[in-house]
């Protein structure tokens, strides 16, 4: 099985996801969007996709961000497993048709994510109630038409999503490591989001168990998409 994962900067790359990945098999490439000399493989050639986070937003005037909205609803016609994380999930929230704004109040650390009454039957997610997981986002989005909605926060509505049966939202970040959450408050594009932090965030809180469930949802997510 081949995956095709679209990066958005260095820094945020399939970290947790990575390794399970591999473990079962599954042949990754890259593609680094935002260098203006990458190329862009044929998307059709892979099994899935996957669409990672960034600082940017889906509303900037960027040709990559663009022609991977229109790589997602190509993707959407030939029934082709997608996944997005953060951005990503915005990604394909935009592609179908949703809207992307500013969230009232940014979500950045650890917060608790709830399960809707459809996730209980859901792939990826049957069996979950309640998690603490990472967070780092100051946008979010509507519900895209036709998606069913799977998990919730406080300060987020649409955390977690699916439309259809093969395509994935997520809001939240499951792939992040405890290096990973110490490099991003490190990344000078993130350093506008770490001044109006109100305490250092603890890169360990909770690892062990985001360890757990990084596990069981991706390599559920790779069975599916395997399938």
């Amino acid at each position: 099985m081949r995956v095709l994962a679209f990066r958005h900067v260095p820094f945020e790359g399939l970290g947790r996801m990575e390794p399970v990945l591999l473990a079962r098999g599954v042949s990754i490439d890259y593609v680094d969007a935002w260098q203006t000399a990458t190329v862009f493989p044929d998307a059709a050639g892979y099994q899935a996709l996957i669409f990672l986070g960034g600082p940017m937003s889906v509303n900037d005037d960027l040709d990559y961000l663009r022609r991977e909205i229109q790589i997602i609803r190509e993707a959407a016609l030939r029934e082709q497993p997608v996944l997005g994380i953060c951005l990503g999930a915005q990604l394909i929230a935009s592609a179908f048709g949703a809207r992307i704004y500013p969230s009232a109040h940014p979500e950045i650390g650890w917060f608790d994510l709830h399960f809707t009454p459809a996730a209980a039957t859901d792939p990826l997610f049957s069996g979950f109630s309640s998690e603490t997981v990472f967070h780092w986002h100051g946008e979010t989005f509507d519900l895209p038409e036709g998606a069913e909605l799977l998990a919730s926060s406080a300060l987020c509505r649409t955390q977690a999503f699916r439309i259809k049966s093969y395509i994935y939202g997520f809001q939240f970040h499951l792939e992040i490591t405890p290096g990973m959450v110490a490099d991003w408050c490190r990344q000078d594009e993130n350093c506008s989001d770490v001044r109006e932090l109100q305490a250092p965030l603890d890169p360990e809180a909770n690892s062990p168990r985001l360890a757990q469930l990084s596990e069981l949802v991706f390599g559920r997510w790779c069975d599916f998409a395997r399938r």
